[in-house]
């Protein structure tokens, strides 16, 4: 395999044969070559996992430690690795650097605008070698896999309930502790998670999104209507739902 350097005096010289992108150096193209060929030469020592660049392994490492090192200045919420960090802090601010050429939807986190713009263009990727489903993200993949094996490394340290997923485990601790850290900014109703919330919303704006398909009526909550369909058609709603 060889790689490029562009012109001279170019901001990145360095491009990758496979898929042109550019790089400043050449270190960069290096690491990003692993992406195409596969090569992780960096191995955790603790359960195996292997990495295609060393800050990818140290960061892994705080996993099975605990440790992190790296704090939110705001909030103090604290995380392993600095890029965590760095995310997280455009949620308090807000910023959205990378911007998607198609749409204009812009993002936090250029890993988000990567696999956003996956949607425009089709490509997954990521396949699964037990029934071939194809993924454009390794995360969901990963979660995929995971019904054929029936794996739930997740385990809830208060009742031992395990997950496959560890936004499932998140959202059922905060069964155990109570915490609803998101907020309706109009009526200051919490909720566990962003999705419920999301769902409330409508109650204010008057959007009435969830409609009855047996009487037509609407409503801005799905729970409203699930009971609507429970009292007012009985037996025919449970019908449908057969």
């Amino acid at each position: 395999m060889t790689n490029h350097r562009g012109a001279q005096g170019s901001e990145n010289p360095y491009s990758c044969d496979i898929c042109g992108k550019t790089f400043s150096g050449s270190s960069a193209l290096t690491r990003h070559i692993r992406i195409h060929t596969g090569d992780n030469p960096y191995h955790c020592d603790i359960c195996g996992k292997r990495f295609c660049v060393s800050n990818r392994l140290t960061q892994h490492i705080r996993m099975h430690t605990g440790e992190k090192p790296y704090h939110c200045d705001i909030c103090g919420k604290r995380f392993s690795g600095k890029s965590n960090l760095s995310r997280h802090i455009r949620m308090h601010t807000g910023d959205n650097p990378y911007h998607c050429e198609i749409c204009g939807k812009t993002f936090s986190v250029n890993t988000h605008l990567t696999q956003h713009v996956r949607i425009h263009t089709g490509e997954k990727p990521y396949h699964c070698d037990i029934c071939d489903k194809t993924f454009t993200q390794n995360g969901h993949l990963i979660q995929h896999v995971r019904i054929h094996t029936g794996e739930n490394p997740f385990h809830c340290d208060t009742c031992g309930k395990s997950f496959s997923q560890k936004g499932h485990l998140t959202l059922h601790v905060r069964g155990h502790t109570g915490e609803r850290p998101y907020t309706c900014d109009i009526c200051g109703k919490s909720y566990a998670d962003n999705q419920n919330l999301n769902r409330h919303k409508p109650v204010h704006t008057g959007v009435k999104p969830y409609h009855c398909d047996i009487c037509g009526k609407t409503y801005s909550e799905s729970r409203s209507l699930t009971n609507h369909k429970k009292k007012a058609h009985g037996q025919q709603a449970i019908k449908e739902l057969i």
